[in-house]
């Protein structure tokens, strides 16, 4: 039964894996495409975790310290892809509302 199970897990983090390099490819856009190489590999790692924690006996720290990793990385990368595309301009960033980074983003009249 657990084979089952880890078997499920695996093929279905793998579909998320799988479907996540495909709008990687496929989006228009950098935030777009950043969103996708995050959130999605991210759950996939974690299913194909938890599949091969029902083949390991007795569980493995490696296992969970992997995926720990790869879930405290991935958003501080996606955050400095996110900012250095707000800040090089190239997108075309279109802000309906108030820009809050604008404020931010602007060198101070004080001086260093």
């Amino acid at each position: 039964m657990s084979q089952a199970i880890a078997g499920v897990l695996g093929l279905l983090g793998a579909a998320f894996v799988l479907i996540a390099g495909i709008g990687t490819l496929k989006f228009p856009d950098a935030l777009s495409r950043m969103h996708a190489a995050t959130k999605a590999p991210s759950l996939g790692l974690a299913l194909i975790v938890i599949g091969a924690e029902f083949q390991v006996t007795g569980g493995s720290a490696k296992l969970g310290i992997t995926v720990g990793l790869v879930f405290l990385t991935a958003p501080v990368a996606a955050h400095l892809v996110g900012r250095s595309v707000y800040r090089s301009g190239s997108e075309g960033i279109r802000l309906d509302d108030v820009d809050e980074l604008a404020a931010a983003e602007e060198p101070d009249e004080r001086g260093p």
